[in-house]
């Protein structure tokens, strides 16, 4: 599938994957849109900004990707080869992370 494809599947909840990507067991899952309250921030930075706004930070949804390593990157950035690629697929339920 092309990246617009894979981009409405990431929307519905599915983790999404490309053939061409070389580390294995690599996919991206978005982090939807949420409030998130002071009890559970942790970094001093995002707590100002809560304590500034009544107690609670207004999160945008964001595109996170698992890497090779198992490690989760919050704010991946397509390259032009992942925008252009037809090569994205979507992660079945029952198929296993490590692909």
């Amino acid at each position: 599938m092309n990246f617009g494809t894979a981009l409405e599947a990431l929307k519905q909840g599915k983790k999404i994957t490309r053939a061409g990507w070389n580390g294995k067991g690599m996919y991206l899952f978005l982090l939807p849109a949420a409030t998130v309250p002071i009890a559970n921030i942790h970094t001093e930075p995002l707590r100002s900004i809560a304590e500034a706004n009544g107690g609670t930070v207004n999160c945008l949804p964001a595109i996170r990707m698992l890497t090779a390593d198992g490690k989760v990157l919050t704010g991946w950035l397509a390259s032009q080869s992942d925008l252009l690629a037809e090569d994205w697929r979507a992660l079945d339920e029952t198929e296993k992370e490590d692909l």
